[in-house]
């Protein structure tokens, strides 16, 4: 069970850190070699720590997030691995003169944890499955 906490844990401050833009911070809640799907949202497939934390910052750095996380469903693999699925709600709110004003989502994280030898657990891999987005486009 003190596992399963610290996971949730990790996951608490991965939506923390992003909707603060910490990136410092975030970055250590992912392993260095990461790989997190995001192809179906337009962000490819990063396969490293720096790669995705740049992607990120490159699409969100100036965009007011609201990230939830809801129902974890967290099974421990090994004393030193697990896989777990988060069900999902996002906001997102573009600055004035952007081409998308607003974003809502639904969906699932399905990720994978790894404890290393300082005994952290870190997001292993990542994909980001929606089930809606409601868009809201700037009025021409």
């Amino acid at each position: 069970m003190e596992d399963i906490e610290a996971i949730k844990q990790l996951k608490a401050r991965y939506f923390r850190c992003m909707d603060t833009k910490q990136w410092d911070a975030m970055r250590e809640v992912f392993a260095e070699d990461v790989r997190v799907d995001m192809e179906k949202e337009g962000g490819g497939i990063q396969t490293d720590r720096e790669a995705f934390m740049s992607m990120l910052r490159l699409n969100v750095e100036d965009v007011t997030t609201v990230h939830h996380g809801h129902m974890p469903e967290i099974t421990l693999t090994s004393p030193t691995t697990a896989a777990g699925i988060w069900a999902m709600e996002d906001m997102l709110r573009w600055p004035e003169g952007a081409p998308i004003k607003a974003m809502h989502g639904y969906g699932h994280y399905h990720e994978t944890y790894e404890k290393g030898a300082d005994g952290q657990w870190r997001i292993k891999t990542m994909t980001l499955t929606r089930l809606r987005v409601d868009w809201e486009m700037p009025e021409s």
